[in-house]
This record gives structure tokens, sequence and C-alpha cells, in this order.
């Protein structure tokens, strides 16, 4: 099996680094792997302390096969790092293993990852391999599909970044045009769309919502695992793109998940099961979400 390059997106939290470059260390396959490390440039100065303690530490890092360090001279920003640091991985090996400085992996990880990717490399209909899976109350599925992509540890090919829009206006009069805002916002239950028009008006600059809507028009599949392989450590309150939130804290898999053939086809029964999850916590963030809509409501009104 040849192994797919990792490429682990860096900033300026060492501790939250740290945490997710000694769980990888210690994964099945972390000695066989290239890592590319992407590292930003500093913001302002009062970040550049930061940034260069991150990249003391990176010269420190070892246990893997290779490790190439990119050091930005300016700041990119997380999308246009991980954008342009995707395309460029990839278009030299063909695949990748995504993460960022505050996810913390199974040592369990990288192997599922692998497998699924030489398992599904010449299904076009699946788009990409994702680590992470929510907190939902009933049991999952040992694998499934569901349709569009994720962000949070995932993997894919060159075949599936292809087809990454950016952009994200002309993804949402595709979404509205084909009356798909409902199903995209898994049913009413979560606020894409809003995010979606949040990245369209300027409010917010992301590519996974991109990366989710460009694989949902294209009626793509990602394979998730019934247990998660990733947990995101990063909503403290500390990163620039997280509010702090406990609510989808997973336990990490264990054990081995296997790659089993299952039907290419989104599993019905899993994506309710998630809908339910997203009405669970929608509750409690009531008043953040109709904040977010007021927002974007009132900049495309004065646009």
């Amino acid at each position: 099996m040849s192994l797919a390059p990792i490429a682990l997106f860096v900033y300026n939290r060492l501790e939250h680094l740290e945490k997710t470059i000694n769980a990888l260390q210690n994964n099945i396959l972390a000695l066989d792997s290239e890592l590319y490390i992407f590292s930003d440039g500093a913001k302002d100065e009062k970040s550049s302390e930061q940034v260069n303690k991150i990249r003391k530490y990176i010269k420190t890092i070892s246990e893997f096969k290779k490790i190439i360090v990119i050091e930005r001279e300016k700041n990119l920003g997380l999308a246009n790092s991980i954008i342009s640091g995707v395309t460029e991985v990839i278009n030299k090996y063909g695949k990748i293993i995504v993460l960022e400085d505050d996810m913390v992996t199974s040592r369990y990880f990288l192997k599922y990852m692998n497998e699924a990717l030489e398992y599904y490399e010449n299904e076009d209909r699946v788009i990409s391999i994702h680590g992470y899976i929510y907190p939902v109350k009933k049991e999952l599925p040992n694998t499934f599909f569901m349709k569009g992509a994720d962000c949070w540890g995932w993997a894919t090919w060159k075949r599936g970044w292809d087809l990454f829009e950016h952009d994200g206006k002309k993804l949402l009069q595709e979404l509205e045009n084909k009356k798909l805002t409902y199903e995209f916002d898994f049913n009413g239950s979560y606020i894409y769309i809003d995010i979606l028009k949040a990245q369209v008006t300027g409010i917010n600059s992301s590519w996974a919502i991109r990366w989710y809507a460009s694989a949902f028009l294209k009626d793509r599949l990602t394979l998730y695992p019934g247990k998660s392989l990733v947990q995101n450590i990063g909503l403290d309150g500390i990163g620039t793109h997280c509010k702090i939130t406990n609510v989808y804290d997973s336990n990490l898999a264990d054990n081995r998940i296997k790659i089993d053939c299952i039907s290419l086809k989104e599993n019905k029964s899993a994506r309710k099961q998630i809908e339910k999850y997203f009405r669970s916590i929608s509750s409690n963030r009531k008043g953040f979400w109709h904040k977010i809509r007021n927002n974007i409501k009132r900049i495309i009104k004065n646009a």
C-alpha cells in the first residue's frame, strides 16, 4: 500500500500543536508516513512571537519517514493556507490526508485513512474520507457514506479536490436555484447555508463550507467511521474561528476500523441520527445562530 502524505496546517497555538503531534506520532504507520507542515506567517507583531515558537518547535519533531516544513512569509489565513497547501501536495502525490493543529487522532487514524483511500481510489462517486463523527446517541455502522464533504481530519484524491469550487456565490446560487438549501442544512437542523452566505458576504473566509457545497452539488459521497478517530481540541475560545463549546466532543476509537464492502449510497439512517444530534444542540445555540442570520441579512441588504 502506497501511503498518502499528511498535510498539517499550523499557526500560533503551541499547546494544541504539541498534543496533535504527540497523538500523530503514536499512530500506526506514522514512521512510514511523510509529513508536510504548513506554517502560516504572522498576522501582526503580536502574533509573531507565537509563530516563532511554533517554528522552533517544528524543527524538533521526529518519528515520521520524512518531514517537510513550509514556512509562509506572509499571513495567508486559514482558508488560503489550506487551499494552496492541499493543492500543492495533491498535485505532486495524487492523494492527501489533511489535519489542522488542534486535532488529536486515535492511533488507528492513519491506518483507516490509508486503507480507505486505497479501497475507494477508483470509485468516482466517493470524494473523500473523514475521520471525525459526531457524538450521536445511537450506535452507527462501522463505516457509512453521507453526501457532501467534511473538514475535521479528512483525506481525498486529486480527482476529488479538482471538484472544489472556490466561488461561494456560484455555489450558493446553484443551491438556491435547485431548491437544495433545506437538504443542505440537514433538513433545517444546522446553519450550513447561513455559513455559506457569510462566506459570500465576507463575514468569514471558510474553505470548509465551499468544500462541503462543492461535493454536495456534485452528488458525491464521503466515507465516515462509526466511531470517531479525531477529537477537535481547539473549541476552547483560543482559536480564531471557533467559540467555546464541548458539544462536539467524541470518544476516540480504541480499535481499528475495518474498511468493509458497503453500498455506494448515502446511509439515510446515519444521516437521520446526525440530524437529530444537530437539533439537540441547536436549542443551546439559537441565540448565536439568530445573531449570525441577522448579521448576514443586514450586510446583504446594505451591499
